[in-house]
Formats: structure tokens, sequence, C-alpha cells
């Protein structure tokens, strides 16, 4: 199975992009093809073989990942499986790419494999990295029902059946977006703990737009996707959730500002997962209200 990678950038960490880089090229197996997507910004010097595509301005992470795929021809197709990683990650082991291909290759059905984020430092997996709600064992592989966006590998007939991830976004939940409807279509997810991406230990809220963009697009995943009764339930959820983790007051504000923008803003096609679906999300231990 010949497999690609997608590695956006912002310009702006030119030497931990050239480690991610030769963790890249060190691996197992026949050579990885990286596509490094300069997003709004130049792409620093990179090695021969490395292909680069600079966009004129910031499409956000799915606009740049979605670039990425493209330049795999359409849905990717020049490539049967994607790797995207963050550009200040590093691949820990050399034969991550080889897991890949021996998991998609062994699972007719699996989609989607969701790596284990470790700090390069001490080694420890942050609960929020790991994509189920039984998170006090990072070390445990198991079927999941969303995948981390910077650190994963995916099936590329996934996006020719139900699509790459949604540009709109911009920041926050594009990958659940893309979990559901791959769900939906009958693919599955898997959260693997012996595919490690090293990344430095950081709280998702450094980004400016973190609160407000969680809260819209928490608002837009829902009115896409959920059946009309379960709407009110899963964002009823979200704001007690909220509440009760007690953010800052101006963090609070940026939130429900987020929120009430994701009500009034056009979300894009409503394409409502369908029931066996919601069973199925639920089995694995998410149903689709928290």
């Amino acid at each position: 199975m010949k497999v690609g990678a997608v590695i956006i950038t912002m310009g702006n960490r030119p030497d931990e992009l050239r480690a991610l880089l030769e963790s890249v090229a060190q691996q197992d197996g026949d050579p990885v093809e990286v596509v490094v997507v300069g997003n709004g910004s130049p792409v620093p010097e990179v090695p021969d073989g490395v292909r680069t595509v600079e966009l004129p301005e910031n499409l956000g992470i799915p606009g740049g990942r979605n670039a990425g795929i493209e330049a795999f021809g359409p849905a990717g197709r020049d490539a049967d499986i994607l790797l995207f990683l963050d550009d200040d990650g590093l691949l820990a082991g050399r034969d991550t790419a080889e897991l890949c291909r021996e998991a998609f290759a062994a699972d007719p059905a699996l989609g989607i494999i969701s790596f284990r984020i470790a700090d390069p430092e001490t080694g420890v997996t942050q609960r929020r990295h790991v994509p189920r709600l039984r998170a006090s064992d990072p070390m445990r592989s198991s079927r999941v029902t969303t995948f981390l966006g910077g650190a994963n590998a995916v099936r590329t007939k996934v996006f020719a059946q139900v699509g790459g991830l949604p540009d709109a976004f911009f920041y926050a939940h594009e990958e659940t977006d893309l979990a559901w409807r791959a769900l939906d279509a009958g693919w599955m997810i898997d959260y693997r703990s012996d595919m490690v991406l090293y990344h430095p230990t950081t709280a998702p809220s450094r980004h400016a737009v973190y609160h407000r963009m969680v809260a819209r697009n928490r608002v837009w995943l829902a009115r896409r996707h959920l059946p009309a009764v379960l709407v009110p339930v899963y964002l009823g959820a979200w704001v007690l959730l909220t509440l009760l983790r007690r953010p800052s007051r101006p963090a609070l504000k940026a939130w429900f500002g987020g929120f009430r923008e994701g009500l009034t803003t056009p979300c894009g096609a409503r394409r409502p997962i369908g029931w066996r679906t919601v069973w199925r999300l639920t089995r694995l231990g998410r149903p689709p209200v928290i």
C-alpha cells in the first residue's frame, strides 16, 4: 500500500519541521511521499524529494490539509494511505508506516487510525489526546469514535466516499465531523497506542480563537450531522459541561459568542447520521449527546 504524508506549516518552526521530515524519511518499507503545505506562508527549506504547496492565505487546519490531500490527486487517490502530522511533532519509531500498512491490509473496514501523542521529554500522554471517554489508560488500544487531527492515518477511500475535512471549520472539531461521516458510511476508527507521535505538551487554549471556534464548531457539528431530536440534548450537555469547568470570564464570553455564532450562521449542508450510526457510537462508548 502506498503511503503519503501531509504536513501543514506556517513557516515558523523550521527546525521542528526538518526533524519531522527526517523521521518520516527514516520509516521502514517503501518511501513515504511527503507534501508540505505552507498555509498562507512560504515553506521553509525542505529536503530534495519533498513536494511543497504554498497557499496564498491561511485556510485553517482543515483547508490546509485538504490542499495536501488534493496534491495526491482528487481525494488523494494517488496514495492508499495518508498520514497527517503536526509540523512540531516527530514519529517516535521507524515502523509507523509499516504498522499502518499492516493494520489497513488486515481490516478492510478500518478507515482511520489515531496515533498516541506523547511528550518527548516525559513520555506522558495527556488525557485529551486519548480520543475516548475512558481515557485513564493511554496504553490501551481500542475502537474509537473520533481521532487526533495532527497524528493520524486515513485510508484515502474514505475521502473518495465521504469527502474531505470541512473547510469552514478553520480550527476545532473538523476531525469529529469527518469521523461521524466515515462511521455513518460503515468505516471504523482505531486508536493505536503503539503508533506514537512525539509532541511537546501544550494547552489548546494557547490559540487565541480556541474558545470561540470550539463553541461555534460544536454547534455546527450538531446542526450538520445529528438527528434533529438529539441536537438540543447534545448542545445542552455541552453548555452544562462548559459551565462546570468554570472557565475565566473572558473565556466564557468568547465561548458563548461562538455558540451564538454557531446557531446563527450557515453551517453547510445538513446530512444527519442514521440511527444505526448513533447506536454504533453508543456501543463504542461515546453516545452523540456528550
